[in-house]
């Protein structure tokens, strides 16, 4: 007779009974209610590491993009739209000083009286001039160097930008009627600057002004030495 049949033969009632012992054998746990191994608890496997290493690489490249893209579009203003330009020299004191970096724009410009312009004056230097311009074509203007006012077709202009009255004549001689296609042109320190007064700048081709100056972006040092850090953005 086998383990199996005697344990069939056993009565494990009437030995708990007698004895206060029970000897029934504990039964084994099903396998199937065993609790399954959770998402969490899996080990990940080679092909979900792959995919967040190229969801990784993937962000890094739009990065990359979003950089260039931006780098891209600031060279594109600066070269279509603005450009940046050194302001040299005293003779637009006190509402540029030298060395101040100033944003310029030439994209649909038309030059008119009051505007502050960047040109060139191939007869008088290589470097680009900052100047303001004063009159423009068909207007015709005249200077009294006693008093210092301008007047534009016979009218006194205000000049509350101006450092002081304009006093120097230099070749000027008036009054002078502006050409078509040309503007004249002078610095608002108007006693040490060198402007259509002059000669060898007199009256400015329109097709020789390079843009219109918008904001300043850097402020050059004061004549004391110190920097108006809030003229950053100034339109002028």
């Amino acid at each position: 007779m086998d383990e199996k049949e005697k344990d069939k033969d056993f009565d494990y009632d009437l030995y708990e009974i007698k004895y206060g012992i029970d000897l029934r054998p504990e039964p084994l746990e099903d396998a199937q209610n065993e609790p399954e191994e959770t998402e969490t608890e899996k080990k990940p496997e080679p092909e979900t590491s792959r995919k967040a290493a190229d969801q990784g690489k993937m962000e890094l490249y739009d990065w990359l993009q979003c950089i260039v893209s931006a780098i891209l579009c600031g060279i594109l203003i600066f070269v279509f739209v603005g450009r940046v330009i050194g302001v040299e020299g005293t003779s637009m004191l006190d509402t540029l000083y030298d060395r101040d970096k100033i944003i310029m724009s030439n994209l649909l410009y038309k030059p008119k009286y009051g505007d502050i312009v960047v040109l060139k004056a191939p007869n008088f230097t290589e470097k680009p001039l900052v100047k303001r311009v004063i009159a423009t074509e068909g207007q015709t203007l005249d200077i009294d160097f006693t008093t210092g006012k301008v007047y534009i077709d016979g009218r006194e202009i205000k000049e509350d930008y101006i450092r002081e009255p304009t006093l120097t004549q230099l070749d000027f001689e008036g009054p002078v009627t502006i050409p078509e296609g040309y503007v004249f042109v002078m610095g608002d320190n108007r006693n040490a600057s060198s402007d259509s007064r002059h000669s060898l700048v007199g009256f400015v081709d329109t097709r020789q002004i390079l843009g219109k100056v918008l904001f300043v972006l850097m402020p050059g040092p004061n004549p004391d030495g110190t920097r108006d850090w809030s003229r950053i953005g100034s339109p002028y």
